[in-house]
């Protein structure tokens, strides 16, 4: 049917050649951008996914990115540690050397000094200096912050590797040491306390008698006219107190003739006997006299007297004081104390073979008066005195023999020894000498070993327990194997603490019934035992002393006191370089890790520090080299051990990260990618149909619009 006002097959072109010219622009603009989903309404869905896709896409090239500037960080830190590393084996060098000290001179050994002065400097400087970006690596400022709690001092060095602080920021830590570690141990009991050898001995006891002072007084020198007087015993002059009185003549008109009691008096204080009469009368004789002193306090009570010399009658020229000075006082006798003074003889070699040896005094007229004479008589000691000889002199005399030493004892009475007088004392024989005995009872000869090495030591006979500990201990260092005395029981401890801390003790000679076979048999050896505890209800490793954990939360190690056991409890309050290396920003895709300083007051350990190896210090080459030795090699294994974390840190956490990043990153993108990418061949083929399409369409569109032409020619 034809018709003109409606054209349908016009419409119907029309329509057709829309859709083929919206497929067209459509396949056109997916082949011009690249992209199959280029607004939301050309798959809504499909764009939701995309978007989601993209974002993941991009944080996780930036946790790409994150990591590999956290490796570029940590690889920073470890060359600077490399080069610390070469510094201490240096200074490990330079120390060697300088234990070489029979061979260098104390010039060559200062120079080495100056070297290790440098290297420490050295070690300190790149401590300050290493940094990235301005942020310092190795000053201590990348390590983890911590605020004491309970039992905190027990810890005596902490290290957090790794420690995940979460939102708060912080991170309770509670130690729980159950057993505390061990050393090995072996005992060698048993033995035989060591005697030393003693000396023998006697004591030499000489008693005097007590003696009243006689004196006499002379008036004159022609016919020694005078009175001789005598100290009574029991009076206020006896013994030593009659010594030193001086005999006063005092003119005194008041006494009428003859001397009597009243005038004749003897004054204690002053030791003095004062004659009072009246002189010039010319009939007082020395009989009188004599009279007069023996009545003093009453008849025989102080003095006795008698008259000497010449007879005749005292003048006024007698008066005076009479003292042995003026010639007046002749003492014949000294008084003296009863008592008793000793001397000690010791042989001068200790043990017993001086026992029996006597020590004898005897009067002897044939030598000089008032000396003493000691010699070796027989084997014996003999000391011969003649006269008055002081018991000083007896003892010097003794003394001075080749053998034996005199010391003297406490004394009472007077220190003199006289022959007329004293009794020589009863003979008296040196006893008391003991040969030195104990220790092990047969020579022995042992291996002792340790956790750092095994010396052979050989032990004589009747070596003390004293002198095997001492032998043990000098060589503690290369054994790791300490001795200490415990009565009769040598205690033979490792230095160390721990499983791998052990005592080894084998036997290599010794006779039948030697006290090392009978207390150990043919060896013995023991090892310590670890610490065990745990560290946030987690099992921790122990390691002698060292208790630690690795887990997702925390990764650290603490030392604890020898023999602790208990809580321990501390906070992380920060701290640490955080790293992130995951493309969601929250806890368990970031990892924060401690980098502790490495100066040299922090590098070294239980022998030591390094900053100790500096000059004038307790470790200095020239002090004590085998000291330097073990600070050295424990700042090595501290630093090796902080290289080796990072090391790890740089393999397990980084470096994987990285390859397991590049794995998602491009299975998001091969995800995104199918979604929104165009496929160019199917597009190229919708474009080619499209253009087709169009072009058929446009020639429909030619003949449907012409058709109503056709309708003219009805009309012609």
């Amino acid at each position: 049917m034809t018709r003109i006002n409606t054209n349908v097959s016009s419409l119907v072109a029309q329509q057709r050649l829309a859709r083929s010219n919206s497929d067209l622009n459509l396949a056109l603009q997916r082949l011009s951008t690249g992209l199959r989903i280029n607004t939301g309404k050309d798959d809504p869905a499909g764009l939701i996914a995309s978007e989601n896709l993209r974002s993941d896409i991009v944080s996780t090239e930036k946790a790409i990115s994150n990591t590999q500037r956290a490796n570029q960080v940590i690889a920073t830190a470890d060359s600077a540690l490399g080069q610390i590393s070469a510094l201490l084996n240096d200074i490990r060098g330079l120390v060697t050397e300088a234990a070489n000290s029979g061979a260098l001179s104390a010039e060559q050994i200062a120079a080495n000094q100056l070297e290790v002065d440098s290297s420490l400097e050295a070690i300190n400087r790149i401590a300050q200096t290493t940094s990235f970006q301005g942020r310092k690596l190795l000053d201590g400022s990348l390590d983890f912050i911590t605020t004491a709690g309970t039992n905190f001092g027990q810890i005596t060095d902490l290290q957090i590797d790794q420690a995940t602080l979460g939102s708060s920021g912080s991170l309770a830590v509670a130690a729980n040491v159950t057993t505390a570690a061990t050393q090995g141990q072996v005992d060698i009991t048993g033995i035989p306390a060591a005697t030393a050898a003693v000396n023998a001995s006697t004591t030499v006891t000489l008693t005097n008698t007590d003696r009243q002072a006689v004196f006499t007084v002379t008036f004159d020198t022609t016919t020694t006219r005078g009175v001789q007087i005598t100290a009574v015993n029991g009076g206020v002059a006896q013994d030593a107190s009659g010594n030193g009185i001086t005999v006063v003549f005092v003119q005194d008109a008041t006494v009428a003739g003859d001397v009597n009691a009243a005038a004749t008096n003897y004054n204690a204080g002053t030791k003095t006997i004062t004659v009072a009469a009246d002189f010039n009368s010319g009939t007082l004789t020395n009989a009188e006299v004599a009279t007069g002193i023996q009545n003093i306090n009453g008849a025989s009570s102080t003095f006795t007297a008698a008259a000497t010399g010449g007879a005749g009658n005292l003048v006024a020229g007698d008066v005076g004081t009479y003292t042995t000075a003026n010639g007046g006082v002749v003492y014949n006798t000294t008084g003296r104390d009863a008592g008793s003074t000793g001397f000690r003889v010791t042989a001068d070699t200790a043990g017993a073979a001086a026992n029996g040896v006597t020590v004898t005094l005897i009067e002897d007229a044939t030598i000089t008066n008032n000396t003493v004479q000691a010699a070796i008589e027989g084997g014996n000691v003999v000391a011969r005195v003649r006269g008055t000889v002081t018991k000083a002199a007896i003892v010097n005399a003794i003394n001075n023999l080749t053998g034996y030493t005199a010391t003297t004892l406490s004394s009472t009475g007077d220190l003199d020894y006289i022959d007329s007088a004293d009794t020589p004392p009863a003979v008296a024989t040196l006893a008391g000498g003991i040969n030195a005995s104990g220790g092990i009872a047969q020579a022995a000869v042992i291996q002792l070993s340790g956790a750092t090495g095994s010396e052979v030591l050989q032990f004589g006979a009747g070596s003390s327990i004293t002198q095997l500990s001492d032998a043990i201990n000098l060589v503690r260092d290369a054994t790791g194997v300490q001795a200490t005395v415990n009565g009769t029981t040598l205690e033979l401890r490792s230095t160390a603490y721990g499983s791998a801390a052990f005592v080894d003790v084998a036997l290599i000679e010794e006779a039948a019934g030697g006290t090392i076979r009978t207390a150990i048999g043919s060896g013995a050896r023991d090892a310590g035992s670890d610490a065990v505890g745990t560290i946030n209800g987690i099992t921790a490793t122990g390691s002698g002393n060292t208790l630690s954990i690795n887990t997702a939360a925390l990764d650290m190690k603490a030392t604890i006191s020898a023999g602790f056991t208990g809580s321990i409890n501390f906070t992380i309050t920060g701290g640490g370089a955080l790293f992130q290396l995951g493309p969601d920003v929250v806890t368990n895709q970031q990892a924060r890790i401690g980098i502790q300083e490495v100066n040299t007051g922090r590098l070294g350990g239980t022998e030591g520090r390094m900053y100790q190896l500096a000059s004038g210090g307790t470790r200095a080459l020239a002090t004590n080299p085998n000291g330097a030795a073990a600070v050295v090699e424990q700042a090595i294994t501290q630093l090796t051990g902080l290289r080796g974390r990072l090391g790890a840190f740089q393999k397990t956490s980084l470096e994987s990260n990285i390859v397991a990043l590049g794995d998602t990153l491009a299975n998001l993108s091969e995800a995104e990618s199918e979604i929104r990418d165009a496929d160019f061949a199917a597009e190229s083929a919708r474009l080619t149909r499209a253009q087709i399409l169009v072009q058929a369409g446009t020639s429909v569109l030619a003949i449907a619009n012409a058709n109503p032409q056709n309708a003219l020619a009805l009309l012609q």
